[in-house]
């Protein structure tokens, strides 16, 4: 983000604290409690959404070398992700084209053969069908190039491995990002590692999870035991880029601010920066670091989410070690506290005691969010 919208977005949120007042929309909205339960919304989002739109799979780091191998499952499909010998990253489907057992059982590890544990059907690390046991007599006239790995639209872009879940053509990264693509690849992603990284299943509804982070609404109820000393009462500001949000959460230092010349300022040091990426990666920029949140839905009421410490691959030092860790544990236990909120939440939904939620005027990107997600399954 360059010097002048640093500037911009701080002087906004100066200018709102010292008048006493929010970022507010025009008005105030609501929306049915059925987008967060009806099984059939839900399976329209996976096919308009998940499998149309790249989707982040993994950061570059989590495949360091060549035969580097992740297996992950995102939009309802499992993975297997490889970095091949010349360097460059494939996508497949984790599915043996024999009789379909899944192929790679382990999370993670480093090979260049994949073998199928049920009869041992072969592919090396581009796909290609290498090795079938008693091939002549029970498969005569085989052709092991129709046999390949489904292959997966797969490309590194960013420091980030993107997937096109229903193509097999690589997925158009910069066409998706859009205008934010610039500011998004300003997080220097290439440069970083992952220091640790965590898996929750939340009980809840994937849009729930998202619109959790979109507001500071909640911050001093719900924060008040983590980070709510840290940062403004109920301040916040958002812009949407495309179907991308970028929201800017000032801390309590903002108002210091006003006392230093404009030049000098630095919006990681004064604020959080929140990157959403439609429709569900969502990236919390801290001064020195940012977290990776990844949410999968699993069912309406089901989730699972990643959440990875991003830190410059020089700053991970053993005389840091601790300090990462710090942090770490903290954006968990701040973060554990909005799922327990978004679990009950769900819980509540099907009680009949409300038939729409509502979103406050300064709770308006959640607006706006669920407007781009009606306005992509709508296509």
């Amino acid at each position: 983000m360059n010097q002048h919208m640093q500037i911009e977005l701080l002087q906004e949120l100066v200018d709102l604290h010292q008048a006493k007042s929010q970022f507010l929309d025009e008005s105030w909205e609501t929306v049915s409690v059925d987008r967060y339960l009806d099984h059939q919304t839900f399976e329209r989002e996976q096919q308009r959404i998940f499998k149309r739109v790249p989707l982040i799979a993994a950061h570059g780091s989590e495949l360091p070398d060549p035969g580097s191998f992740l297996t992950r499952k995102i939009g309802g499909k499992p993975l297997l992700l490889v970095r091949g010998k010349s360097g460059g990253v494939s996508a497949f489907l984790n599915v043996c084209r024999h009789r379909g057992a899944r192929l790679v059982g382990e999370d993670s590890g480093c090979r260049h053969r994949f073998s199928c544990p049920y009869h041992a059907w072969t592919w090396d690390s581009a796909g290609d069908l290498v090795g079938v046991p008693h091939q002549q007599s029970g498969f005569p006239n085989l052709e092991r190039e129709q046999f390949g790995l489904h292959r997966v639209g797969c490309s590194e872009h960013a420091g980030w491995i993107w997937v096109a879940l229903s193509d097999t053509r690589d997925p158009d990264v910069a066409a998706h990002l859009g205008l934010i693509e610039g500011e998004f690849d300003g997080l220097g992603a290439d440069g970083c590692e992952i220091f640790d990284a965590t898996t929750r299943d939340i009980h809840c509804n994937w849009k729930i999870l998202v619109e959790g982070g979109l507001e500071a609404y909640h911050f001093r109820v719900a924060h008040r035991k983590t980070i709510a000393p840290l940062f403004l009462d109920n301040l916040s500001s958002y812009r949407c880029v495309g179907r991308h949000i970028r929201s800017v959460l000032p801390r309590s230092t903002l108002g210091e601010m006003a006392e230093t010349a404009t030049e000098s300022w630095d919006i990681r040091k004064h604020s959080n920066v929140l990157y959403s990426l439609f429709p569900s990666s969502q990236f919390l920029v801290q001064e020195d670091h940012f977290v990776w949140i990844q949410g999968t839905p699993l069912a309406p009421d089901r989730t699972r989410l990643r959440l990875a410490t991003m830190i410059p691959t020089t700053a991970n030092l053993p005389e840091r070690q601790d300090y990462w860790r710090k942090h770490h544990a903290l954006t968990l236990r701040t973060l554990d506290e909005d799922f327990s909120l978004g679990e009950s939440i769900q819980q509540g939904l099907s009680s009949g005691a409300n038939s729409r939620l509502n979103f406050g005027r300064f709770e308006g990107a959640l607006a706006r969010f669920n407007q781009f997600v009606d306005e992509a399954i709508a296509s």
